[in-house]
């Protein structure tokens, strides 16, 4: 594989590259042969870098670390602590949130390159299988589980993206894995993410349950964000995607696989355990 650093964004090969940032997410899906490519490109210097905060809410750039964030006053509580929680500081000091963003299941059939749904076959293996930490949401197609506590903070703080294509909710980021289509990211072939947009919430708070007292990946984590008169309740380690709830009562209408029942409950008491914290 080729390492190029470009000296600009606009001299991004447009196919069969991967791109760098921080690397914690990418270097070792390389290493196991799961992400290929005929270069490998470092963007580390060419996309925004640092915090610009106001009144109304925050810019934060992409290539920004999570252990910037945690430590920055200007950040809402919420993502500060949620990148807090994300990984060991070894991994916040060189993981950044663009990359966080992107980071791929850790179902260990996809990591072990079982040919399931989203690698292309047509079995997930995780259903019949072993699946204590997989969905309770949006099960169907696939029953793993997106790892991002970053992505479910700024899904309750109702973030925007700025990419070199365009400009987003975070929200649709993210799509359900289909048939037609097994991306969980629905970023475009050399569209990058940019900029991260977060509105100032009244109060907000994040909470995590994980089977390490540090530096583990959510089973359930729980974002809560108060802006005016709405709240909004976003999860991670629960869907395939970062989960929206409608409502507190959302988890009415989970569908948990035989082994990830025990999930509901936990969501369940982080939900009002957070919603009492932004009271």
């Amino acid at each position: 594989m080729e390492l190029l650093r470009p000296s600009s964004l606009d001299e991004l090969p447009a196919r069969n590259s991967v791109l760098l940032a921080g690397g914690t997410e990418v270097v070792p899906l390389v290493r196991d042969g799961i992400l290929s490519g005929e270069r490998l490109v470092d963007i580390r210097g060419l996309v925004p870098h640092g915090v610009d905060g106001g009144v109304d809410g925050t810019t934060i750039g992409a290539g920004t670390t999570l252990a910037e964030l945690e430590v920055d006053p200007q950040i809402p509580d919420a993502l500060r602590e949620a990148c807090r929680l994300a990984a060991s500081p070894q991994l916040r000091t060189m993981g950044s949130i663009g990359g966080n963003l992107l980071q791929s299941t850790r179902c260990w059939y996809w990591r072990l390159k079982y040919p399931c749904r989203l690698h292309g076959g047509d079995e997930c293996f995780a259903r019949d299988g072993e699946h204590r930490e997989h969905a309770v949401f949006a099960n169907d197609f696939c029953a793993s589980a997106h790892p991002s506590d970053i992505a479910a903070a700024l899904l309750a703080l109702d973030a925007r993206l700025r990419t070199t294509q365009r400009e987003l909710p975070i929200g649709e980021l993210y799509r359900l894995p289909d048939e037609a289509n097994r991306n969980v990211a629905a970023l475009q072939p050399g569209e990058v993410i940019l900029e991260i947009d977060v509105p100032a919430p009244d109060a907000s708070a994040y909470l995590k349950a994980m089977d390490r007292r540090r530096w583990a990946f959510p089973q359930v984590g729980v974002a809560v964000a108060r802006r005016g008169g709405e709240t909004r309740i976003a999860l991670a380690g629960v869907a395939p995607v970062p989960w929206l709830l409608d409502g507190a009562d959302g988890l009415d209408r989970a569908t948990p696989l035989p082994r990830t029942e025990w999930k509901v409950p936990v969501a369940r008491a982080l939900v009002a355990r957070a919603c009492k914290q932004i009271a």
